[in-house]
């Protein structure tokens, strides 16, 4: 409790200001304090202040300008991303165009293709038919001749003279021929 007591005999050996006058000050100290505070912002005022508001209007104009930029960039890249699907959409109907086309030329091909085949089976076809008549009218020819030649020896032996008229026997061996090929024909039906 000690150290109290000096606080109290001093604030009391003060003068005489109690109460209220203890937290106002003297009359000279608030007139200097207000000269001072006035002479801080006048130079605030003057100097300071127009620098703030210089750094802040350049800061506000870079972001603007920045926002602009922004907004331009925006614009832009939406531009080229509506370009991109145009194209990327083009492109696909060129692919699917193309693929069409390939598809039709590929069916114009096989059907070319099969139209060919066809026409060379039948042409191989034909050909192998009148190669097959000729051979069997060259054997047929060859085969009478030869049957002609042996029917003549033959009726030769059978009648002990020989026909060696050739007409005679050119009408001796169509005459057999044809007695053959009617036994045949009567034996099919």
């Amino acid at each position: 409790m000690m150290p109290q007591v000096p606080v109290l005999l001093a604030a009391a050996s003060d003068g005489g200001h109690t109460g209220i006058d203890l937290l106002l000050p003297e009359g000279y100290d608030i007139f200097w304090s207000a000269v001072v505070v006035v002479l801080v912002a006048v130079a605030m005022y003057r100097w300071v202040l127009p620098n703030i508001t210089k750094i802040l209007d350049e800061r506000t104009e870079k972001i603007e300008g920045g926002l602009a930029k922004a907004e331009h960039a925006q614009a832009e890249a939406s531009a080229a991303l509506a370009e991109y699907h145009r194209q990327l959409s083009d492109a696909r109907a060129e692919a699917a165009r193309i693929r069409d086309e390939a598809r039709a030329e590929g069916a114009a091909i096989v059907a070319d293709a099969r139209g060919r085949a066809t026409d060379d089976a039948a042409r191989i076809l034909e050909n192998a038919q009148r190669q097959i008549e000729a051979e069997r009218t060259q054997a047929a020819v060859a085969l009478r001749a030869e049957v002609g030649a042996l029917a003549t020896e033959l009726a030769s032996r059978i009648v002990g003279e020989a026909l060696a008229d050739q007409a005679r026997q050119s009408r001796v061996i169509d005459r057999f021929l044809d007695d053959l090929e009617a036994s045949a024909a009567g034996k099919e039906s």
